[in-house]
């Protein structure tokens, strides 16, 4: 896998964005159209014009986006409704659909980690990108996600970086779309300012989002359109799966969570505490480990196809990133990380 350089106006990455990925794209339309069809009974067509009622909120909280939206729809030779509905798919399946993904931050020795198992449907495996947008008006960022969507996982040049857990519920109101507000987050110059996306702007759909910088701050926020539930770090610590927990929350938003959340969540806790040294220097090796372990399998923070599983909950670990936000380093494996020591890795300036 390599990464693909995206530079100038909105228009101009979102132009070579759709270029670049117009074949990804395209078969990301249609692996979407299929889940909505399985998931929530919307063809192609009704599922665009769901999308369309995201477009005032989207032109409130975040208008700077939509001109890259409208460059990669040029770019793929594709409508702008289509790339409007592709980056608003959380939001239309949020119902049934949801992704495994177990993430983390942990501080230690000074250096600022966060990491993430990315889990979800086998069909998008091969449309998986590593995007490097240098922009004129928004730190340069690095964004691991799908073809024709403008953000996912991923850091920026100031050291911010931001994981995503995905929540099932039917919880659906005011603020930015999930992909929409990560990006936001990634153009964000401090902590103080992605916080912000989740307080201020807010967000229509929960979800997770961890947050973490290279000032060793890290915070989970559990997203929704109300104020967002706050995890603190604790032993140095951030945790999350695919249920809700902060107080604040879980009592004012339903999820209905995947059963092998609450155990993942408490073998990641397990693992972080347990495998790695209470003091000195770890690597990313160790931490693709942890995201490596099979305890509980089928049902593990690593996933495997398991055709077992009802068609819905046939998920499966399609990367993994592991970020040392300290020195500003992102280092991505495409798959499962048990399987290949094969990896990406992007830095901003020096070590």
């Amino acid at each position: 896998m390599h990464i693909t350089p995206l530079s100038g106006s909105r228009a101009e990455i979102g132009e070579a964005h759709g270029r670049a990925h117009a074949g990804l794209i395209t078969h990301s339309l249609e692996v979407y159209d299929r889940l909505f069809q399985d998931f929530v009974g919307l063809d192609w067509t009704r599922a665009r014009r769901e999308a369309g009622r995201f477009l005032p909120m989207i032109e409130r909280g975040f208008p700077a986006i939509l001109e890259e939206m409208d460059g990669i729809a040029r770019g793929a030779g594709l409508d702008f409704e289509d790339i409007l509905t592709l980056n608003c798919r959380s939001e239309i399946s949020l119902t049934q659909a949801s992704g495994g993904c177990s993430a983390f931050a942990l501080n230690r020795d000074g250096t600022q980690w966060l990491a993430q198992n990315w889990d979800w449907r086998t069909d998008q495996l091969h449309n998986v990108v590593a995007l490097e947008i240098s922009g004129h008006d928004a730190p340069a960022l690095i964004s691991i996600g799908e073809a024709g969507m403008v953000a996912k996982i991923g850091m920026n040049e100031h050291g911010l970086g931001v994981c995503l857990n995905a929540i099932r519920s039917r919880t659906c109101g005011e603020g930015l779309p999930i992909h929409i507000a990560l990006r936001k987050i990634l153009e964000s110059r401090d902590m103080e300012s992605a916080v912000a996306v989740a307080t201020r702007d807010r967000v229509c759909s929960p979800a997770h989002f961890l947050v973490a910088s290279q000032e060793s701050q890290a915070v989970g926020l559990e997203v929704q359109p109300g104020e967002p539930g706050r995890l603190p770090p604790e032993r140095g610590m951030v945790t999350h799966t695919n249920h809700l927990y902060a107080r604040t929350v879980s009592p004012r938003v339903e999820d209905f969570p995947r059963p092998d959340s609450r155990t993942r969540l408490a073998r990641l806790d397990a693992l972080l505490l347990e495998r790695l040294p209470p003091r000195g220097e770890i690597d990313e090796g160790e931490l693709f480990a942890i995201l490596g372990d099979h305890d509980g399998e089928p049902l593990s923070i690593c996933r495997h196809f398991n055709p077992e599983q009802p068609p819905e909950e046939r998920m499966e670990t399609l990367f993994s990133v592991v970020m040392n936000l300290t020195k500003r380093r992102l280092t991505l494996r495409h798959g499962k990380p048990c399987e290949s020591d094969e990896s990406l890795t992007i830095q901003f300036g020096d070590e």
